[in-house]
């Protein structure tokens, strides 16, 4: 298969690349285009053997549900039982943007596409590129993270060549994406309504808006045996080839313990990254040391976090050694996200 690549500007928007991205995905093939959060994968959401692509070409477990992305609150309608009060507020709030919700499904979104579940997970992008190709495309689009499944997610559109060139039909380059993670997810088909995956909504941010929220003890349960309700619940994922650590703790003892390791692998002949910060880089004295961004801005970490994995793919990285992010804010889906990719390698020091 060869795979078009065309790049669009989110300011003045190409009608042709739309029209062509759409005809695309309205006959079943598939497309990979920017959001604010990651680049999705798009496929027809409504057409099961479309959505069966999905899987086939990133090599992902068809029982790891897809989130359907829509361009308008009216589309919600059509693809859920219910919408509770409590979806609304968040909608008005936090839509278009960084939050997918969960709801029962209505019989008209295949199985195919919800990993075999009754219940559906729905997001309204705000990137104006991604609004007009769904639409485009018929209202419906399917469309996890355009990379193999279990690699870091893509951020810009070179990436999604690296892994997906041939496989796919279309790749609509615009950019660098400006989030970095996935959308936080949030379940409302309980109550309290229950995050699944942290993202750049955050619990405070949704608690002062709908009150009380919980958190799937899944997401610090390395080995829960639960099946996903949503993507990124079951399976390890952002990982790079690297073998990755994650080191918590005081940050002295932290660069001091990985300083220790580094020199150590490098002994054996092993070539090795580490993830510092702009607070930390200089005390670092041995190995490949990445910049991921600032502390005072964990923004500016997540929006670096794949990027960097994959640069130490790209270097032939062995061993990785990470310093650990806060538990508050975006950083609580950095620290998710850098946990999945380790296996959940955590060392206290």
């Amino acid at each position: 298969m060869k795979t078009i690549i065309e790049q669009i500007d989110a300011g003045q928007l190409n009608t042709d690349t739309i029209k062509k991205a759409g005809d695309i995905l309205k006959n079943g093939g598939l497309v990979a285009f920017p959001t604010e959060t990651v680049y999705g994968l798009g496929a027809d959401a409504l057409n099961e053997d479309a959505a069966k692509k999905i899987y086939a070409a990133k090599g992902r477990p068809s029982d790891n549900p897809l989130i359907i992305h829509i361009a308008d609150m009216n589309a919600l309608d059509k693809i859920t039982e219910t919408i509770p009060e409590k979806a609304e507020i968040a909608a008005k709030e936090f839509w278009p943007g960084p939050l997918t919700m969960i709801f029962q499904k209505a019989d008209i979104v295949p199985m195919g596409t919800t990993g075999g579940l009754d219940t559906v997970a729905v997001r309204m992008p705000k990137h104006p590129a991604a609004k007009e190709i769904i639409r485009a495309g018929g209202g419906y689009i399917a469309a996890p993270s355009a990379n193999t499944s279990g690699r870091p997610s893509p951020t810009t559109a070179r990436h999604v060549e690296e892994d997906l060139t041939g496989k796919i039909d279309m790749i609509v380059d615009g950019g660098a994406v400006t989030i970095g993670v996935e959308s936080t997810i949030l379940d409302m088909t309980v109550e309290p309504p229950m995050i699944l995956r942290p993202g750049a909504v955050t619990k405070d941010m949704l608690e002062r808006l709908i009150g009380e929220v919980a958190v799937d003890k899944t997401l610090i349960e390395p080995d829960s045996k639960k099946i996903p309700k949503a993507p990124g619940m079951k399976y390890r994922h952002y990982a790079p080839k690297a073998e990755l650590t994650i080191l918590e703790g005081d940050i002295y003892r932290v660069t001091e313990a990985i300083n220790r390791l580094a020199e150590a692998k490098i002994n054996e002949g092993f070539k090795v990254g580490i993830i510092g910060t702009e607070e930390t880089i200089e005390r670092y004295s041995a190995g490949n040391v990445k910049c991921i961004g600032t502390r005072q801005n964990e923004m500016t970490v997540a929006g670096n976090l794949y990027g960097i994995l994959r640069d130490f793919d790209s270097d032939g990285t062995d061993y990785i050694y990470s310093e650990s992010f806060s538990s508050g804010g975006i950083g609580n889906a950095v620290m998710n996200r850098l946990l999945k990719a380790a296996g959940h390698h955590l060392v206290h020091v």
